[in-house]
């Protein structure tokens, strides 16, 4: 397992065009993925999942990927949030 903390840091928050750009870049992993915030736990390949977290700017979200392809995603992860500007991680 991988597990990644990353401060977002768009002035809208985790919003619809770029949680859609990443949840889309995830789904050819076989590997779970989750996303975190305020101990409430999603899975990063569904958009309401991660919606329903309303992560606002300046909030910390812990990613945890766990599976044969974990490290892969995980920088498919980070390339994707600093890609859409979400974080600069």
């Amino acid at each position: 397992m991988v597990e990644k903390t990353f401060t977002i840091t768009d002035p809208a928050g985790m919003h619809a065009r770029p949680a859609s750009a990443l949840v889309g870049s995830l789904s050819k992993f076989q590997s779970d993925i989750t996303m975190e915030f305020k101990d409430k736990k999603v899975n990063l390949k569904s958009i309401l999942g991660v919606m329903s977290l309303g992560v606002p700017s300046g909030s910390t979200v812990q990613i945890a990927a766990d599976g044969a392809d974990e490290a892969e995603a995980m920088e498919t992860i980070e390339r994707v949030l600093n890609e859409q500007g979400i974080s600069n991680e």
